[in-house]
């Protein structure tokens, strides 16, 4: 995530977020290096490459992937990550192993 900070008249680009911070809400469904399958239905994410997953968060966001049932929740955990956030998770996942 990226914000932006106006302090006297100057603006700071800070880095809010770095992958394995965002991936903290992934790994109690997915694993700490995405090996499990989340509630017993999904592929182990673990290692996956960027693009695949990009293509994956972007589907649940928009409500138009639903793999194995668990579009609904996927679309509620998606609800609040935009675009940027979504490819910095993306390259961190296709790192974990």
């Amino acid at each position: 995530m990226k914000t932006l900070l106006a302090i006297l008249g100057l603006t700071v680009m800070l880095s809010a977020a770095d992958g394995s911070a965002l991936y903290q809400k992934c790994a109690a469904c997915h694993g700490l290096k995405g090996e499990k399958q989340a509630l017993g239905k999904s592929q182990a994410i673990g290692g996956w490459k960027a693009d695949k997953t990009l293509e994956a968060l972007k589907g649940y966001k928009a409500g138009t992937r639903n793999t194995k049932g668990m579009g609904a929740l996927m679309k509620g955990q998606m609800a609040s990550i935009n675009d940027a956030d979504m490819k910095v998770l993306a390259d961190y996942i296709a790192t974990i192993k």
